[in-house]
């Protein structure tokens, strides 16, 4: 499968605290910037954040329990949310590096529909902002992202 970038700007509070988590805890490569944005390459996708004035008095994330969520697999899934569906070693690495920096998950890195078509592994967080983020890898991409079920 060959797929395009994705381009996605994002509201932020802080634009200093944004370039910490995406940068440090996420490991995203800094593109250009200025005082209030950031251009940041998650995962060959283009990320913008902007500094938003409208929410800079938030001094942390929202509590998960503040967003808005649909229930799956009897989980809370904040609504809305991004992320990027990587390969599944990828996934394990980017799991294994947000546990080390003890990232704190709204819904903790777990595998969907084990053994069956359609096999995932799924994470969700939130940025400094409240942004939710959703990383996923799939068992076999080919015959799962866009397969109905």
């Amino acid at each position: 499968m060959s797929l395009t970038p994705f381009h996605l700007a994002i509201p932020v509070h802080d634009i200093a605290v944004a370039n910490r988590f995406y940068g440090d805890i996420l490991g995203c490569q800094k593109g250009r910037s200025s005082d209030v944005w950031t251009d940041f390459n998650l995962f060959g996708h283009q990320l913008v954040c902007h500094e938003v004035k409208a929410i800079e008095t938030r001094q942390a994330a929202p509590a998960a329990s503040d967003l808005h969520h649909n229930l799956v697999d009897g989980f809370a899934v904040p609504v809305p949310h991004f992320g990027v569906v990587l390969t599944m070693e990828k996934w394990r690495e980017f799991r294994d590096r947000l546990e080390r920096l003890q990232v704190e998950f709204v819904i903790a890195p777990y595998i969907r529909f084990a053994g069956l078509p359609g096999e995932q592994a799924t994470m969700f967080f939130l940025d400094p902002s409240g942004n939710a983020l959703e990383f996923k890898a799939f068992a076999d991409i080919d015959a799962a992202l866009f397969d109905p079920g």
